[in-house]
């Protein structure tokens, strides 16, 4: 199965009662396993969680913390890219190079990287003592 296929799949789990926007994430980690991940909504609207997120979240409960492909899909006219917190997320655990591929329930796919979707993305390069 595609990494866009394990994201479409998934997606179906999406709790998004009040946007009705349905969003599913699959990374794969360097070991080969695929994550998934879905958008959960709540009342109180930021207090939601990102597919991107929920992905990450799941890698890392299994004790990997190094991704190496990702994808995310949606119910969009356009292929829908993580939102700017989730681009950082993704970048504290893969690299400028990781693939990342964008679609579209309806089949349209745009491929990207993650040095692309964040380029200068804050690491900790910048923590260390100066």
């Amino acid at each position: 199965m595609s990494l866009v296929d394990a994201a479409r799949l998934v997606r179906e789990n999406a709790y998004a009662p009040y946007s009705n926007f349905q969003v599913g994430a699959a990374i794969r980690s360097a070991s080969g396993v695929v994550y998934t991940g879905v958008n959960v909504e709540n009342a109180a609207y930021p207090e939601g969680t990102c597919a991107e997120a929920g992905a990450i979240a799941a890698m890392v409960a299994a004790g990997e913390t190094k991704l190496v492909e990702v994808a995310v899909i949606a119910g969009s006219p356009l292929p829908v890219s993580p939102c700017g917190g989730c681009r950082q997320k993704l970048a504290e655990f893969g690299a400028s190079d990781v693939p990342v591929t964008m679609a579209t329930t309806g089949g349209t796919v745009e491929e990207t990287t993650l040095g692309a979707l964040l380029p200068g993305a804050f690491s900790n390069d910048y923590l260390g003592e100066g």
